[in-house]
């Protein structure tokens, strides 16, 4: 299955010493939290006797998993996963989890369901650069363009919705001041983006990365027409997103992450609009996209 995982350590060492031949134990208190993208599944450990090998984890839209090779998410040897790179929708998934001890027994499953939270990038899309798809291909200098990032982009960008384009005029990669290859310096992407009116309720802003810096993700401003809305924290990411966009692909190293928060209605106004985003601190971050959206 390519579904997109987060768990530590999914390689399962050689067997070790424990009771061979013995009952493997049931799964017990399994829970299953969805959110934005990703479904986080966590149970209680296992007892120490009889050994636990690895925990076998699958999954299914629409139905319940069978416990065979089709419907595998993953094994780990942990008592928690996290089954990611779900999209912006809010969708239902089924699992069950099971006990495997050293000498091959399987205990019995346990069964759970969840639905992660929809995006706002699920909203009435008002500006969006990019697809909210767990992929940056469609970024200037993407995949692994970041050399010729400062000849391409001396002083950041200037994205105007409706007239400029990703391929060209906003780059997969958005430096910090720690990238030495960027100048050492904050970098402020914008978007001009036009209302109709100002609206009367609060929009969505929606920015899904990719990837970002594993040791130094560090922090960026969102404005909105001067006014500071947020200082955003990244998580830290795998360092991989600067050669290549694709979270989606099976076995690819990337680690997404996604930041959304309101943006309140007063600080818009009719006409057009100029949202900022600086990155004051660490290194970059790689898109995937980045949207302002009104409910539908």
């Amino acid at each position: 299955m390519a579904h997109g995982i987060s768990a530590h350590g999914l390689g399962i060492g050689a067997q070790r010493a424990g009771a061979r031949g013995a009952r493997a134990p049931r799964i017990r208190n399994l829970r299953a939290t969805g959110r934005v993208a990703a479904i986080d599944l966590v149970w209680d450990p296992a007892p120490w006797e009889p050994l636990v090998d690895h925990y076998a984890v699958y999954a299914a839209r629409g139905r319940s998993p069978e416990t065979g090779p089709r419907d595998l998410l993953a094994t780990t040897p942990y008592p928690h996963l996290t089954h990611a790179v779900l999209g912006p929708a809010a969708v239902t998934w089924n699992y069950r989890v099971l006990a495997v001890v050293d000498s091959g027994e399987r205990g019995d499953p346990e069964r759970v369901s969840a639905t992660t939270t929809a995006s706002y990038a699920t909203g009435r899309p008002l500006a969006v650069v990019g697809s909210f798809d767990h992929k940056g291909l469609e970024f200037a200098l993407s995949p692994a363009g970041s050399a010729n990032y400062l000849a391409a982009f001396p002083d950041g960008v200037d994205y105007r919705y409706g007239a400029s384009t990703p391929g060209t005029d906003w780059p997969y990669l958005h430096p910090g001041p720690s990238d030495s290859w960027a100048g050492r310096r904050n970098h402020t992407f914008t978007l001009r983006f036009p209302l109709e009116a100002a609206p009367a309720a609060d929009l969505g802003f929606a920015l899904w990365m990719t990837d970002t810096h594993a040791t130094a993700p560090g922090r960026a401003v969102l404005a909105v027409n001067g006014a500071e809305i947020a200082t955003i924290p990244f998580a830290r990411g795998a360092t991989k997103g600067s050669l290549e966009g694709d979270a989606t692909r099976p076995g690819n190293p990337l680690k997404p992450s996604f930041v959304e928060l309101p943006l309140p209605a007063g600080a818009l106004v009719a006409g057009e609009n100029v949202l900022t985003l600086e990155k004051t601190e660490g290194s970059w971050h790689a898109y995937d996209a980045i949207g302002v959206f009104a409910p539908r």
